[in-house]
């Protein structure tokens, strides 16, 4: 089975991540593997809007930045490498902190001066240097950056997850962009799914909640 590929969706879209099987074109995906994932954390910076956001706004970008954090987390303790992109940090601010604190020292933080990640070479090699196929997208903004990211990612030819509870992006702007990447044919997966693609067995999870107290209580959801 190759990787994703330029197709049509049934319904005439075009689809940058159906893939074939042998001859046979499919637009579903397998469960997502632990030791293929790579976690990539797209401009999660908690000052990027200021002090724009309304107290609604603020507390879904704060959730969703909670999330991210906690499967940053997750990825670290199960071997997962990751990588991190910030825009304009001198304007907007470093990554979240939490998320910092979850994945340092290994992963490399990159300054991202365009919307999709793809477009820059070092950040594709430390990408591509980790040997994995499946980027699980986390991050700011759905619309923009992470759909931007996810599409050049697809079209380099990586398998591209976005956790649908682990990015966000206010004004109204979140739904719209979910909706996109659906239409794109982007996978949408909750947090929790991809915990459990990783787990795989009983024996994993529950090894996972005993050596990692800090970690089985996740933000907004239970395990």
């Amino acid at each position: 089975m190759r990787g994703p590929d330029s197709a049509s969706a049934p319904d005439g879209r075009r689809n940058v991540f159906a893939y074939r099987d042998g001859d046979v074109e499919r637009f579903g995906m397998p469960l997502i593997t632990r030791d293929d994932s790579l976690l990539v954390v797209v401009d999660l910076q908690p000052h990027f809007w200021g002090d724009r956001l309304d107290p609604d706004d603020l507390r879904r970008a704060e959730g969703a930045a909670a999330r991210a954090a906690w499967l940053a987390g997750a990825a670290r303790v199960l071997g997962v490498p990751a990588v991190i992109t910030e825009e304009d940090p001198e304007q907007n601010g470093p990554t979240d902190e939490a998320v910092l604190a979850a994945l340092r020292p290994n992963a490399p933080v990159f300054t991202k001066p365009v919307f999709g990640l793809a477009d820059c070479p070092d950040i594709m090699e430390a990408i591509g240097s980790t040997g994995r196929r499946t980027a699980v997208l986390a991050g700011y903004e759905t619309d923009v950056c992470v759909t931007h990211s996810a599409v050049g990612l697809g079209e380099a030819g990586y398998r591209v997850v976005v956790v649908e509870d682990a990015v966000y992006s206010p004004f109204g702007a979140h739904a719209p962009g979910m909706a996109r990447l659906r239409d794109l044919g982007v996978e949408l997966v909750h947090c929790k799914a991809v915990y459990y693609d990783w787990m795989r067995t009983l024996k994993a999870a529950l090894a996972f909640h005993n050596d990692n107290p800090q970690l089985a209580e996740p933000p907004g959801f239970s395990l």
